[in-house]
């Protein structure tokens, strides 16, 4: 079977998943398999581009590199990066057939969709020097923390999948940071909780902390390695940031990445950068249409700082999702909503989206396909909300896109 047949056969969300089958399917394929040195990625918000910042700067200096993200956008391909480019059909079926012998049938089939690609990943990047992995929403019992790790990066965490991960910002940071090891890099954090529980659990398991300037101060601690880009010009970065159009939660974003290369030793040209391109992170499709795979409150107070005034907002969300927040953090610069279809098991209701406007007091449509070049865009609130914008527009990554009056 093929590996997209074989994928399509499995569900996507469960509702109990068992934590220690993926460390048994793990144990049967490390012996067969490299591991390079890696990188891991947990947080609610920023994983994807720190990853992907880490990736390219690495592989522009020569470094094999593998990035490891989720989900993707348009085809299963965006989710396994490997030396600059999407990994090929090919290279992924011989993953998958490698992959399923070694581990068997049964194995092979009860793992979940997230585990098994976690796993292929493993397989696809084992002759790359280093390997970016991206947790899916937790950390401690991620897929992706089945593995050593030769660094942790924590980016921003905030309130987001209660459901499994807990109520509260403690609750949800310790179970994110309890998948570090030796070294960890905390990221600017919106909650000085985070902070703390940082501290304590790296104390309780030994490891040394980097913590980056936390509204621009860091204490003295004794875990705590000194926030010190000694690479880095701040003033390029904020050049850099300035000609892609980047928000300052991308100039933060940037700032984490560069430190990680050199924690793991690895060195970087920062104009570099200029080549690097982010899609489906504020990403500029057309000069007057903006892309955002972001989905709650922390992604939405981010991206309102860097939003044109009087912007269109094409918007859908997930049920589970505090989309009346993300609305209202939004409504300062939204000159109405236009609401598209998603296509997802777990997408709200019209009638709820439209109740969460009206609440917000903002004026609404329901989106037909038709953009102004006059207007400015934002396509915001989840993967599927750009994925059914991308194809409702007829967007191919290969093409420019030609807006319909």
């Amino acid at each position: 079977m093929t590996l997209l047949a074989f994928l399509e056969a499995k569900p996507l969300y469960y509702k109990e998943i068992d934590h220690e089958r993926v460390h048994h399917a793990y144990a049967m394929l490390k012996p067969h398999i490299k591991r390079p040195k890696t990188v891991h990625i947990v947080g609610t918000n920023g994983k994807g581009s720190t990853g992907r910042m880490i990736a390219h700067l690495a592989w522009k200096r020569g470094v094999s590199v593998g990035h490891y993200t989720s989900p993707h956008i348009l085809k299963f391909n965006e989710r396994i990066w490997l030396n600059g480019l999407d990994a090929s059909d090919e290279v992924l079926e011989a993953a998958h057939q490698r992959l399923f012998s070694i581990l068997g049938q049964e194995m092979s089939e009860a793992l979940s969709y997230f585990e098994y690609t976690t796993l292929l990943a493993f397989v696809v990047f084992e002759k790359c020097d280093l390997m970016v992995l991206e947790a899916g929403l937790g950390g401690e019992f991620d897929a992706t923390n089945v593995c050593d790790k030769e660094l942790s990066v924590i980016t921003p965490i905030g309130i987001d999948h209660q459901a499994f991960l807990g109520e509260s910002i403690e609750e949800i940071a310790s179970t994110k940071i309890r998948s570090i090891q030796k070294l960890a890099l905390l990221a600017p954090q919106p909650y000085p909780e985070v902070v703390e529980v940082a501290k304590k659990i790296t104390d309780e398991v030994g490891a040394d902390l980097c913590v980056c300037p936390q509204n621009g101060n860091i204490e003295a601690d004794s875990h705590i390695c000194p926030w010190v880009n000694t690479q880095a010009d701040p003033f390029a970065l904020k050049e850099i940031a300035k000609a892609k159009g980047w928000g300052e939660y991308l100039i933060d974003n940037a700032s984490v990445a560069l430190k990680a290369l050199e924690l793991v030793g690895i060195d970087y040209h920062i104009n570099d950068l200029y080549e690097l391109e982010l899609f489906g992170r504020f990403y500029p499709l057309t000069k007057n249409i903006r892309i955002d795979v972001g989905h709650n409150p922390l992604a939405a107070e981010a991206i309102v700082k860097a939003m044109e005034p009087e912007t269109v907002l094409v918007y859908n969300s997930l049920d589970d999702k505090d989309y009346e927040t993300v609305l209202r953090t939004l409504s300062p610069k939204v000159k109405r909503v236009e609401i598209i279809p998603i296509a997802s098991q777990r997408a709200t209701t019209m009638e709820a989206i439209e109740a969460a406007i009206e609440k917000v007091g903002l004026p609404y449509r329901h989106f037909d396909g038709r953009l102004d070049e006059n207007e400015h865009y934002l396509v915001f609130g989840s993967f599927y909300t750009v994925e059914a914008f991308l194809k409702a527009v007829g967007f191919k990554k290969s093409e420019k896109l030609k807006i319909k009056n």
